[in-house]
């Protein structure tokens, strides 16, 4: 059994990964944390009758592994000192995502004290990175939004056929990716019946975009990113444009995104046919609901030819997939057991 504690466990980040964690054979969890030390049903009422063994911060004991979800620039005050413990860090937030100290530092406004560590972490997307997270003593993983785009475009990127310089993506988000504290943009008299733009400009996900999909690539990445929350709870919808540089068909398109996800079991790819001369089309395109509570990313695809531009959309569980889900995905690699083991459940219909 794999000793798990959850390090900031009354978020909806920390609340997610519990959950997923009961249900998981090969894990034992020995603590999750909260500040006040009250049972955590007070939080998270799903958890009514689970008899979680919750602690203060500052009474925790080494795990095999730590899922940690505090603000940025809290982790890396603490991981120093779980690795010497010999407890792996599995980052929900985004201390390790960036690689590049000076722009990490200019992004969140902070002083980054652990820069060997932040070279050191592996970027927890399994299907760019698995070999490397294998390995890794300290994961970050990825911002919703982020996985959403780098999943949708990484075939294409890496097979040349757009200008990597004009990357266009807007993001909807669901009002989960905003966490549990109050903000009246997410107040339910608010953001019902609404959508509202935010971070229009410079959102700190589209650096973690640009870093991937240039490896990716093996040349500089620009991505032209603009988030939404929309009244709904979970759920992120990655609407990417790209412009191609040769001539591309939906069908080659759809034949290189098969082919570049064709072993991983987590990447469904939408291949219902458009209907020629419908007035009407949906089903070739994915829907959010379809992959709440689970670790999917499911991608559709269609292309333009008389505009020249390709669209891909994205979509995925901003806590699952785009989160908490992932995570434990990253651990199953960390510890050598079946990648989707405890992950293989499929969404709620009605949602």
């Amino acid at each position: 059994m794999i000793r798990v504690g959850v390090y900031g466990a009354t978020g909806y980040m920390g609340g997610e990964a519990i959950r997923v964690l009961l249900e998981h054979p090969q894990v034992e969890i020995a603590w999750v944390t909260s500040r006040s030390g009250a049972p955590l049903e007070r939080t998270h009422r799903n958890f009514t009758g689970a008899q979680l063994p919750v602690v203060k911060p500052e009474d925790i004991t080494p795990v095999d592994v730590a899922f940690v979800a505090l603000p940025t620039g809290l982790t890396m005050a603490h991981t120093p000192g779980w690795l010497a413990q010999g407890t792996r860090v599995i980052d929900l937030g985004a201390d390790f995502r960036i690689h590049d100290i000076p722009l990490w530092e200019k992004v969140y406004g902070k002083v980054h004290t652990c820069p060997d560590l932040a070279a050191e972490a592996v970027y927890g997307i399994p299907e760019l990175h698995r070999d490397a997270i294998r390995r890794a003593r300290v994961i970050a993983n990825p911002g919703c939004f982020s996985s959403a785009t780098i999943l949708g475009l990484a075939p294409l990127v890496k097979a040349g056929w757009v200008d990597s310089r004009m990357l266009v993506v807007d993001g909807l988000s669901g009002t989960a990716g905003a966490g549990s504290e109050l903000d009246i943009a997410i107040h339910h008299p608010e953001i019902g019946n609404n959508i509202v733009p935010y971070n229009v400009v410079g959102h700190r996900h589209t650096f973690e975009m640009e870093q991937e999909l240039s490896e990716v690539a093996g040349a500089p990445v620009t991505v032209h990113f603009t988030p939404a929350y929309v009244p709904i709870t979970r759920g992120i919808l990655a609407m990417i444009h790209a412009f191609p540089t040769r001539e591309v068909t939906r069908e080659a398109l759809m034949e290189l995104y098969q082919d570049f996800y064709a072993s991983e079991p987590f990447i469904q790819i939408n291949t219902a046919p458009r209907k020629e001369g419908a007035s009407w089309q949906s089903d070739p395109y994915p829907w959010v609901a379809a992959t709440s509570g689970t670790n999917f990313c499911h991608i559709g695809l269609d292309v333009d030819p008389v505009r020249g531009r390709i669209v891909i959309f994205s979509v995925l569980d901003s806590i699952g997939k785009g989160g908490a889900h992932a995570a434990v995905q990253n651990m199953n690699l960390l510890f050598g057991l079946p990648e989707t083991l405890g992950l293989t459940r499929y969404g709620l219909h009605p949602y």
